[in-house]
């Protein structure tokens, strides 16, 4: 399972750690997934939700 978000699909981002003494190293954002039953296509099935949309209410969850 990917690490992205299945409604708005925000994935992870790369760039660069950078050290008090300006010394660039290679690290990566990941979003904050969470995993919800949520009704996709009128039957609820188990989604990676990212938690802005859970939180704007983008996504339409199953009790």
């Amino acid at each position: 399972m990917a690490k992205v978000c299945s409604v708005c699909e925000k994935g992870k981002v790369s760039g660069n750690h950078v050290s008090h003494s300006n010394r660039h190293n290679k690290r990566t954002w990941s979003p904050n997934l969470r995993k919800v039953r949520a009704i996709v296509k009128g039957t609820p099935t188990r989604v990676l939700v990212c938690t802005r949309c859970l939180r704007s209410g983008k996504v339409e969850r199953s009790i």
